[in-house]
């Protein structure tokens, strides 16, 4: 045992003994629960320190053993000790290893490999918790939140770089092919959606300098994420009038067989622009390919620039008009055409909408161009309706529900738009925020690898990547032992 940490670990096993004292002891009756809990967390955060102190101090006692080599390969004599801060979940702490160098050659210390240290000073799992709380909330509140918890009095840029390092390695992650499944867990439809979210920008430097916004105008602008979602589901067939029960909110629907849900669903988002993202999709939907597969869909809201990009780089999926937007358009002319107060409105809706899921699309057109003929109609009235006939005449080679249905596909783009929401608007578009596009990015990728349930396969995986990139090693780090502590605790 070492003459420097002799002293600590004193003062650990008197720190240990009042803990025990202060439950089992003759004032133990006098306290509540919540007041031994508190006292016990924040005194075994300090526990937590002095024996991390004493791991660190034990392993920088010894010199390394075989000879030191420099990045050439030349031989390094030892030089001195060098201090190295490690900032960890319970607290701050400084100790010194040996270092080894020769003029011109990098300083190389090997207990930083040996302890995969990380580049900065905080410790895996703290930059674990920092980056983790990042994607779902501010980081004002990340701030505030690990302050009371930890009493870590972290800085918004500390955690904003943190997060932003913590997730470059996500692209090579999902580069990764999925984890082999049953073929008889899998669903037999391989279903792509796409859509669009704009994310607040702020404007570079350059672009405030050239133009002065007029006054009251919005601090920054607004770019689009293109949200993408990849997964397998069984087959439902259901027929047109379920559809519209279920579209209408009829008070009385029929009772539909349970709905099957999706299996492997996998969401991501990109500020790169639509070609990259559907790049990437159909890239992952390839390594997703199965003999279970029997059929491909790829579903969008209309946008003519997303299709174009499904149909290029999806040529075997059929792509198909999400029927949501479908019907909103219906709507639309039907609040042109009769007013929103008709009695008559959602009849027509319904007689329309069943004739749409049924395949007669056209018929629906040439009806819907009847009424915006009619004279009694405003100009606006008439071109409303025409807006309608014109999204659906462009759309009609996707609108084939009638077969969709049978074949027991998906027709609506809710998983795509849930993840619009969930991945993109609730941590992108809270009030006053404006992103930098790859501080934006970083929260979007690590968010999508939480949303999809990934992220200790993750942490993992970049702890892995860190190492190699810090230290030239390829072999697997093994999982820290407070990481398996962690889920020894979690299986208990």
């Amino acid at each position: 045992m070492s003459s420097t940490t002799e002293p600590i670990i004193a003062q650990v096993q008197q720190q240990f003994q009042e803990l025990v004292t202060l439950v089992t002891g003759p004032d133990s009756h006098q306290h509540t629960a919540g007041a031994i809990e508190r006292t016990l967390f924040r005194r075994l955060l300090a526990v937590g320190l002095d024996l991390l102190r004493i791991f660190f101090l034990k392993r920088a006692a010894g010199r390394p053993a075989a000879p030191v080599v420099g990045p050439t390969g030349q031989p390094l004599p030892a030089k001195d000790q060098r201090p190295v801060t490690y900032y960890s979940v319970f607290g701050k702490l400084s100790f010194d290893r040996h270092a080894f160098a020769v003029t011109g050659q990098p300083v190389v210390c090997p207990l930083d490999a040996a302890l995969s240290l990380p580049k900065r000073c905080y410790s895996d799992l703290l930059s674990d918790w920092m980056a983790f709380s990042g994607t779902d909330e501010t980081y004002r509140e990340s701030q505030t939140v690990l302050e009371r918890i930890l009493g870590l009095p972290l800085s918004v840029a500390a955690l904003e770089t943190t997060t932003q390092e913590a997730a470059v390695d996500v692209p090579a992650f999902y580069a990764q092919p999925p984890a082999a499944t049953p073929p008889t867990s899998l669903g037999a439809i391989l279903v792509a959606q796409s859509d669009g979210k704009g994310v607040p920008l702020v404007l570079p430097r350059r672009a405030e300098r050239l133009v002065r916004p007029a006054k009251g105008a919005p601090a920054g602008r607004k770019r689009e994420a293109i949200v993408t979602a990849l997964y397998t589901i069984a087959p439902f067939p259901r027929t047109p009038e379920a559809v519209v029960a279920a579209l209408l909110h009829d008070p009385d629907p029929p009772t539909p067989s349970r709905r099957p849900r999706p299996i492997q669903k996998e969401v991501r988002a990109t500020l790169d622009g639509k070609e990259a993202a559907i790049s990437r999709l159909a890239q992952r939907a390839q390594q997703r390919e199965d003999v279970s597969i029997q059929h491909r869909v790829a579903l969008t809201d209309g946008a003519e620039a997303l299709q174009a990009q499904m149909r290029a780089q999806l040529p075997t999926y059929t792509l198909v008009l999400d029927i949501i937007h479908a019907t909103e358009y219906l709507w639309t002319a039907a609040n042109a055409g009769l007013g929103e107060q008709h009695p008559e409105r959602t009849a027509w809706v319904r007689g329309h909408l069943t004739a749409i899921l049924r395949g007669r699309v056209a018929t629906v057109i040439v009806a819907l161009e009847t009424a915006a003929a009619d004279p009694a109609l405003t100009a606006v009235q008439q071109q409303a309706i025409l807006g309608t006939v014109g999204y659906y005449r462009r759309n009609q080679p996707y609108m084939r529900y009638d077969a969709y249905l049978a074949h027991g596909w998906p027709i609506g783009t809710g998983v795509v738009e849930g993840a619009c929401g969930h991945l993109v608007k609730d941590r992108m578009e809270q009030a006053g925020m404006r992103w930098t596009k790859p501080g934006a990015q970083a929260v979007l990728d690590l968010r999508a690898v939480r949303l999809n349930h990934d992220w200790e396969a993750y942490w993992a995986f970049h702890r892995q990547r860190q190492h190699e990139r810090l230290y030239g090693v390829t072999i697997p780090v093994p999982a820290p032992a407070e990481d398996q502590a962690l889920k020894l605790e979690v299986a208990a």
